[in-house]
């Protein structure tokens, strides 16, 4: 751990001076001091803010992947055999336009959506190596049916398609391959616009929103949110189900982005808009398919409350909201929502000064979505923070008893 601590200071530091840039440029391109900068290159401060590591990264024109360690190459080749399924995915995902090379008649199209659920429960439970290996096929037999079929058969077909390129594009983020994460971003709006469906539409730019965080776009990624949101807004106001996941799923997202470009009414506002169409959603008589898989909820909205304080460094806010949230709808998230979660409050603990608790809300955070969790830079971060934290409490006490012992040094 204390090599890869190193490592990341390193990064920044090698970075910064293959362009030639000196510390206080970096320190003005991030609104920091040039102190701050030379802290992180020695090592001194940890990076456990997305939005500053994706500063850094803009800043010095490089990927946030590549000041992280990502994707990650774990000590066993086993652990590793998800690039080949990358790969694979790649493969389908250049040649979309392509006859595809399917053998045999691919299934009707309510059996590739009642396919899709297998994703989803993979998903929930943070299980993103494992939808690796399953989307190649799926891929490029919801490909081969749209090739097939016509009317509303070859639109649904070309929705399925869009819908496991989201998940290409959400697990690729997890395990960090920005290749994937852009094609699987691309293709998702071109099937989306194929699908004749409006929401997911929104939901393909609801993608690239995510995207555009990696280069500290927050304006950009607002514009796009509300572009999204306007594609939506006539069935959103018919109360359509799905528009209405899709239209709080937006916001949440919104929110974020505001929180990381500083404007922290507008992270409120959005948060207020989200929990609106999260009380439409609970006063529905009746569930509703997530064909766009977006498992928007009340209890999502309570996290990303959370997480938006800590975005903007206010970790006393998000300690109290946590302390006013119903435990039983956040329970009821997905694991993989839940793991980041707890994630969350272990950096809030941590900040708080409370190593314990930071430490305790990690490892639950461990149990409920390991995967996740151990990939995570943040996750990563808070605990090299822990570890280093205790090391340096234990070297002061052991200092102290050796004064009073009068042990020399």
């Amino acid at each position: 751990m204390l090599e890869e601590r190193e490592t990341i200071g390193k990064r920044v530091r090698r970075a910064r001076l293959r362009l030639g840039m000196p510390q206080a440029d970096l320190a003005a391109a991030v609104g920091r001091t040039q102190g701050w900068v030379s802290k992180v290159e020695k090592g001194d401060i940890e990076l456990d803010r997305t939005g500053i590591i994706n500063q850094l990264a803009a800043a010095l024109h490089c990927h946030p992947n590549d000041l992280m360690e990502r994707p990650y190459v774990a000590g066993k080749a086993s652990e590793n055999q998800w690039q080949v399924s990358a790969a694979s995915i790649l493969r389908e995902l250049r040649r979309y336009d392509l006859t595809p090379v399917f053998d045999g008649q691919p299934r009707s199209v309510a059996e590739l959506w009642a396919d899709t659920e297998r994703l989803h429960r993979l998903r929930d439970a943070a299980a993103n190596v494992a939808i690796m290996k399953i989307l190649p096929d799926m891929l490029r037999e919801s490909r081969a049916l749209a090739e097939v079929s016509t009317g509303r058969d070859r639109e649904e077909a070309y929705a399925i398609y869009a819908v496991e390129c989201k998940f290409a594009h959400t697990a690729a983020h997890v395990l960090g391959h920005p290749e994937l994460i852009a094609m699987a971003c691309e293709r998702a709006a071109w099937s989306a616009r194929m699908s004749g469906d409006p929401v997911m539409e929104a939901v393909g730019d609801w993608m690239r929103v995510w995207d555009m965080w990696a280069t500290a776009d927050w304006d950009d990624s607002l514009s796009l949110s509300d572009k999204a949101l306007r594609t939506i807004e006539e069935q959103f106001d018919a109360g359509d189900p799905l528009a209405v996941r899709a239209w709080g799923t937006v916001h949440l997202r919104a929110a974020v982005a505001a929180a990381r470009a500083g404007r922290p009414m507008e992270a409120e506002d959005r948060i207020g808009h989200a929990r609106t169409a999260a009380n439409l959603v609970d006063a529905g008589r009746e569930p509703v398919f997530d064909r766009h898989s977006l498992t928007f909820s009340s209890g999502n909205v309570q996290i990303h409350a959370i997480s938006v304080h800590l975005e903007m460094g206010d970790h006393a806010k998000a300690l109290v909201l946590n302390e006013r949230a119903d435990p039983s709808r956040i329970a009821a998230l997905p694991g993989s929502r839940r793991g980041h979660h707890h994630m969350d409050l272990a950096r809030a603990w941590l900040w708080d000064g409370n190593r314990d608790k930071a430490l305790k809300e990690l490892e639950l955070a461990e149990k409920i979505a390991p995967q996740l969790v151990r990939n995570h830079p943040i996750g990563r971060a808070t605990l090299r923070k822990i570890v280093y934290a205790e090391r340096s409490a234990t070297r002061e006490k052991l200092r102290r008893m050796s004064d009073r012992f009068h042990l020399d040094g």
